[in-house]
């Protein structure tokens, strides 16, 4: 199939063919005659299958050209950095209409944003608090709302939205026409696709949680915090390495692994977390994408959102506890038909959440041995209490009658013969 058999307008053909796309992606091929046939759509696509432009072009199409003051679509995303991308493809695929868009979302003040939305819009690209900020100052009205999205659903439940969004159904138009999309399909995702969609058509692309089979995935077991930086200074300097993104679990390791980096290769490496500005992210997203600077560390802010292509690595310094989040990283490579490699460290008690991941993702991390040439670093006596800690406190989530590493020592019948290799703890 090629793009012209989707019956899109000369406009969007145009643009289509300017970004250099010939063929629609699989998603793109289910859901846009079914969006443009007014049907309400569940779709399960993985982050860097084209999931943004299967909704926009059909939008695009019903939309057609500038009308009114009032925005007739609107998209709601979870993140600044994903609303920004949307807009941005936005800006792609409708550079030969007149049509009127813009993002609004936290992080800096409304101002700005409040006086786009005054002069006029088309397509309203959203968080959920921003939104419902700039709709109760009475500075934006919905009532001309008819398409709603909702982008990225699994992260918007993960992140708490749920109660914004139920305010937000409240007060747009009950006729409408609505589009749910999402990476996973847990049981909350489930429970709001029964209270948003009218008798939807589920498209599925690939099975949820599952990975892409561009993307190469390796598993180290890791003693210590010292032998991850180890490992990752090891990869760090593969020639391969072209264009890499590493995933931590705080604002503190995001920092320290920066300064760690920035000290062995100046002007490389970026950062972006929560405490960062919106500007200095946005900046440094764009430095990332533009091959600027080789390195970005992140927390998960950025796990989705950031289309960047030739991301030759995913380094997960730390293991996600939000287990989707594991599918949402690697996807950062492998994408537009490129191949990637997924590096995951993980010590003793990470490796209890390696396991759920490995179950939502329906496949084995291949464990592979740390090079010869890694020191391994000896634990300190504090980091071998808190993994002790950690490791206890997740046995008695599983098993609240576990009393602990200790009690089950002292009570252990002593056995003759070598003990098996255990995978993980």
């Amino acid at each position: 199939m090629i793009f012209d058999e989707l019956k899109l307008n000369k406009q969007l053909l145009n643009a289509i063919a300017d970004l250099g796309y010939s063929e629609p992606t699989e998603i793109q091929k289910k859901a846009i005659p079914q969006i443009l046939g007014g049907h309400d759509i569940f779709g399960i696509a993985q982050t860097g299958t084209g999931k943004t432009a299967a909704y926009l072009l059909p939008i695009l199409m019903k939309v057609k050209y500038a009308q009114g003051k009032n925005p007739r679509a609107l998209i709601l995303a979870p993140t600044r950095e994903l609303a920004i991308q949307v807009n941005e493809q936005i800006k792609l695929l409708a550079k030969y209409t007149d049509l009127r868009h813009t993002a609004i979302y936290g992080g800096i003040g409304p101002k700005t944003q409040i006086e786009i939305v005054e002069q006029g819009i088309d397509i309203l690209v959203a968080t959920p608090g921003r939104l419902m900020d700039i709709y109760l100052a009475e500075k934006l009205i919905l009532k001309d709302l008819k398409t709603l999205v909702l982008d990225e659903a699994d992260k918007m439940m993960d992140m708490g939205f749920m109660p914004q969004i139920r305010k937000i159904l409240e007060v747009i138009p009950r006729k409408r026409q609505n589009l749910l999309f999402s990476a996973t399909m847990p049981d909350k995702v489930l429970t709001l696709s029964e209270e948003f969609l009218d008798f939807p058509l589920k498209i599925a692309v690939t099975p949820q949680a599952s990975t892409r089979d561009s993307i190469t995935q390796e598993l180290y077991q890791v003693p210590n915090f010292k032998t991850k930086i180890n490992l990752l200074q090891h990869f760090l300097d593969q020639e391969d390495s072209t264009r890499v993104m590493i995933f931590v679990r705080t604002k503190e390791s995001a920092d320290s692994i920066f300064k760690f980096i920035q000290r062995k290769i100046e002007n490389e490496v970026r950062v972006i977390h929560g405490n960062k500005g919106q500007n200095a992210r946005i900046n440094s997203i764009e430095a990332f994408r533009e091959g600027n600077v080789r390195i970005l560390v992140a927390t998960d802010v950025a796990a989705r959102g950031i289309d960047i292509n030739k991301v030759s690595h995913v380094i997960n310094f730390d293991v996600p506890l939000v287990y989707e989040d594991y599918v949402h990283r690697i996807g950062r490579t492998g994408r537009a038909n490129e191949i990637g490699k997924a590096i995951t460290f993980a010590t003793r008690p990470e490796m209890y959440h390696i396991d759920k991941i490995e179950r939502i993702i329906k496949m084995k991390l291949p464990i592979l041995d740390i090079p010869k040439e890694i020191k391994i670093e000896e634990t300190s006596f504090e980091e071998k209490q808190l993994m002790d800690r950690e490791i206890d406190f997740l046995r008695k989530k599983d098993d609240p009658t576990f009393k602990g590493a200790f009690h089950e020592k002292q009570n252990k019948p002593v056995k003759k013969g070598k003990k098996p290799k255990k995978r993980g703890f």
